[in-house]
């Protein structure tokens, strides 16, 4: 079975690193001080915080994800390009396909933090 075009998709995200995240450090936070003493709690705190933000149009998704995403993906405004299935991490991989294109994710936990996902086609 080939993998046409058509199975992929396109996705921005916020990545918000805590202590369980299985690399603890960012561009933000080179020597993972921070990241070290966030606990997971904490950060669904302020992921849920900035996805309110962006859904009630206060702020823009690529505004937030460059100033707060943990991801290196934050200076392109936590776009993470075309991708298909098998390439990103499996809860990731599955909210992001179960999304409408604009559609934006529930806080999803992957061993790399807590996201927000938003489908960009």
């Amino acid at each position: 079975m080939s993998s046409s075009s058509s199975d992929k998709v396109r996705a921005s995200h916020i990545l918000i690193k805590h202590q369980g995240s299985r690399r603890k450090a960012s561009w933000k936070d080179p020597e993972g001080r921070t990241i070290g003493n966030t606990t997971r709690d904490a950060a669904v705190s302020q992921i849920k915080a900035l996805r309110d933000d962006i859904v009630s149009g206060k702020s823009k998704f690529e505004d937030v994800a460059s100033r707060y995403s943990d991801c290196s993906s934050a200076k392109r405004g936590g776009d993470l390009g075309s991708f298909g299935r098998k390439q990103m991490q499996k809860p990731f991989e599955d909210a992001t396909y179960a999304l409408k294109v604009g559609e934006i994710s529930d806080i999803i936990d992957t061993d790399s933090g807590v996201h927000i996902i938003k489908r960009t086609g």
